[in-house]
């Protein structure tokens, strides 16, 4: 009994994955999941976390440099 179910998954599993195999050998590619590579939501201002992150972190040549007064030292 359980080994023909386990020929029975084991079948399916091949013939999904001839399925995927004959995707690829046609010339069909996978959709791209990563979120930078989806041209919809970077439309909408929508990026990856770590992209944004980087371009946060970058020098800005505009910043005005903050001082402590020596009032606020003293303190």
């Amino acid at each position: 009994m359980t080994l023909k179910i386990f020929l029975i998954i084991l079948g399916f599993i091949a013939v999904g994955m001839a399925l995927l195999c004959i995707k690829l050998f046609f010339g069909q590619k996978f959709v791209h999941l990563h979120i930078d590579g989806n041209k919809p939501l970077n439309k909408k201002g929508i990026h990856c976390v770590q992209s944004m992150d980087a371009r946060e972190r970058k020098v800005n040549p505009h910043r005005i440099s903050e001082r402590k007064s020596e009032d606020a030292q003293s303190e």
